[in-house]
């Protein structure tokens, strides 16, 4: 049988000191790590939020546009008269209308003036509104 007497000696001491030394820097240096970690994530959360936020403003923006346009085609038909209109089309900035050849477009040019481009045919009359500035104009309005 072997028997070992512990003494207490400065090396076990300054060992033990050491070990719990190192147990709480392993402990810092983690916390340090998550820390950044969660930081990193908290960052790239918000990124996303603010690209959502300008995901949905560009999309209110493009429904406000759209519903313009649409409204101030209908006011331009209304304008000529439904039973007039052979066709309507948006093609880039302008909006086509293609009505018959004997059509009163004076309440069109009265309201629209010189962007309001007519031709006249011999079977139909073309109109081109220019929506660029129509847009422009409403949109600043409010």
């Amino acid at each position: 049988m072997i028997v070992a007497v512990k003494t207490n000696n400065r090396k076990r001491v300054v060992i033990k000191i050491l070990l719990l030394l190192a147990v709480v820097g392993m402990f810092v240096a983690y916390y340090f790590y998550m820390s950044e970690e969660y930081a990193k994530k908290q960052k790239i959360e918000s990124e996303k939020q603010l690209q959502e936020i300008k995901k949905k403003k560009k999309k209110e923006k493009d429904r406000k546009l759209e519903r313009l346009i649409y409204r101030e085609i209908e006011t331009a038909v209304d304008l000529i008269g439904q039973r007039k209109v052979i066709d309507v089309k948006i093609i880039s900035n302008k909006a086509l209308i293609v009505v018959d050849p004997d059509t009163n477009l004076d309440a069109l040019k009265v309201r629209y003036g010189t962007t309001a481009l007519i031709k006249r045919d011999i079977k139909n009359t073309k109109i081109a509104l220019d929506l660029k500035y129509i847009v422009e104009s409403k949109y600043n309005e409010k």
